[in-house]
């Protein structure tokens, strides 16, 4: 078996958002999700309610290393303090931070990617500027600082694309495929992979090799075999595995993701060795 590192993975108790209430609709919202792409068992949000339950559900996937990935949007905090904290509980466990620069500011969002990066040990930052208030693409000039500060200190930046932002004009990988020329040695790592633009930011990553994919959840979809296509031949050094735990189990998420027709040469590539390298861990 492989070596996994999953890079979008998060147990129901962090969030409600995840799951963490059963009974409320927040709750009956994952389980939904849950359905929509596919979990044939939704049992795992109430497993994974306990860090004992959770890391269990890690183990039991074979799930060596999960990356945990906080938010800061108008609509939806997890922060860094509550990742930092998580993440301290267990070697298994990788922390990625995130700011959210529309809010807070130049000045704070600059202080707080150091405090990320160097105090709590976190190995990229998340941002999601298509979910900000109003939304922006994510090339615009409002978010250099952050791609200025990441260069500096060496970490990737992550951004949250794929078909739940608000408005698809902000999910197209236009944008992105600027940013990637303009900070070419920056790397980007993009969550659920600009899905449903497919095609679009294949051509973006086939141009710009700082681009890297991790289409997660998205990559059981429709339209989605051109991920498996492409890292079979270009992209094999750019696509990273994620399951988006807990909107999809985890252990069917590990097994229908080897089904999916990747050449047996290519998936350490894409379950650990494409992340080793561009988290450094």
């Amino acid at each position: 078996m492989s070596t996994i590192i999953d890079m979008r993975n998060r147990p129901a108790f962090l969030h409600d958002f995840f799951g963490a209430s059963p009974g409320t609709a927040a709750y009956e919202t994952a389980v939904w999700l849950n359905h929509r792409v596919g979990s044939l068992d939704v049992g795992h949000l109430e497993r994974s309610s306990t860090l004992s339950g959770y890391l269990s559900e890690l183990e039991q996937a074979g799930v060596d290393k999960a990356v945990v990935v906080g938010r800061e949007t108008p609509d939806l905090t997890i922060d860094n303090d509550q990742i930092s904290a998580l993440v301290s509980q267990s070697s298994r466990l990788v922390g990625i931070g995130s700011v959210d620069i529309q809010t807070r500011g130049a000045d704070s969002a600059i202080s707080e990617i150091h405090r990320a990066v160097r105090e709590l040990g976190f190995k990229a930052i998340n941002i999601e500027p298509g979910f900000g208030l109003p939304a922006h693409h994510a090339d615009d000039p409002l978010l250099d600082p952050v791609y200025q500060t990441c260069l500096e200190l060496g970490v990737p930046v992550c951004l949250m694309t794929g078909p739940t932002t608000p408005d698809f004009d902000f999910a197209h990988p236009n944008a992105v495929a600027r940013l990637a020329r303009r900070y070419s040695d920056l790397k980007i790592i993009c969550y659920h992979g600009y899905y449903p633009f497919v095609n679009e930011i294949l051509g973006a990553a086939f141009r710009y090799q700082n681009i890297y994919l991790v289409p997660d959840m998205y990559i059981f979809q429709p339209g989605a075999q051109l991920y498996v296509e492409a890292a079979n031949g270009f992209l094999q050094d750019q696509l990273l595995f994620g399951s988006s735990y807990p909107f999809r189990a985890l252990s069917q998420t590990i097994k229908d993701y080897r089904s999916l027709g990747f050449k047996s040469t290519v998936l350490d590539n894409i379950f650990f060795k494409n992340a080793q390298a561009i988290l450094n861990i």
